[in-house]
């Protein structure tokens, strides 16, 4: 790639992304056809229009957000777009809110299925709303209060199963159960399999911070700058 073909593909990130980062710079210098095919990649689902550009945002707030990730400066970054973009603050709040409630899923599911399985009497097949009242109702209720707390908010539906999946689907959570189910309420309201296909590769694409760490990380071992 030429200097005048690099040029050119650092307008297009930062007209895309909105931003230019020390990663890139490198990759630009050492790795031009990979920060080129990453772009596409990156850029797919929202210049698609298969999905409102609010909402690709809000699934790039969430899976930043969400404890198996917790990158602040990409969820900051993603709020100041999701306004731009025509969301009013209550529903990057409830983004944020849903986030933390599919979060909390993980563990319960993941752990009250296992358990069904270890236990005498309690049979594995059995859907966890079942399993939480088996083991302790009370508790169960507690769970369900929460997550019905989460749903309440301007989001649609079909919204908050689309984000909910992007939590679950993300390289840092991939928990199956919560991938089945919500692609299923997704698809239940509305959702096409083009914008659940779009929803996943925007969820993929939360890999690009092993580039965003390791990369200057890459470069300044090179510089000589080591770790003391």
């Amino acid at each position: 790639m030429d200097i005048a073909e690099k040029a050119a593909l650092k307008d297009r990130i930062i007209e895309a992304r909105g931003y230019w980062a020390r990663f890139h710079d490198v990759l630009l210098e050492r790795a031009p056809r990979f920060l080129e095919a990453y772009l596409g990649f990156q850029s797919g689902p929202t210049d698609s229009g298969v999905l409102p550009r609010k909402l690709c945002e809000f699934v790039y707030i969430a899976i930043d957000l969400s404890v198996n990730h917790m990158y602040e400066r990409g969820a900051r970054r993603h709020m100041e777009h999701a306004l731009k973009a025509g969301a009013t603050p209550e529903e990057v709040l409830q983004v944020i809110l849903l986030t933390t409630v599919i979060a909390a899923r993980q563990p319960i599911d993941l752990g009250l299925k296992v358990l069904a399985e270890e236990v005498p009497g309690f049979p594995p097949e059995r859907g966890t709303a079942s399993l939480m009242n088996d083991v302790d109702p009370a508790l169960g209720a507690t769970y369900r209060a929460y997550a019905a707390a989460a749903e309440s908010g301007p989001l649609s539906a079909k919204e908050r199963e689309l984000v909910s999946l992007a939590v679950c689907a993300a390289p840092t959570a991939l928990f199956e159960d919560g991938i089945r189910d919500h692609v299923r309420g997704a698809l239940a309201q509305g959702a096409t399999p083009r914008e659940i296909h779009a929803v996943l590769q925007l969820s993929a694409a939360l890999s690009i911070h092993t580039c965003t760490i390791g990369i200057p990380g890459f470069q300044d071992v090179l510089d000589g700058k080591f770790v003391e």
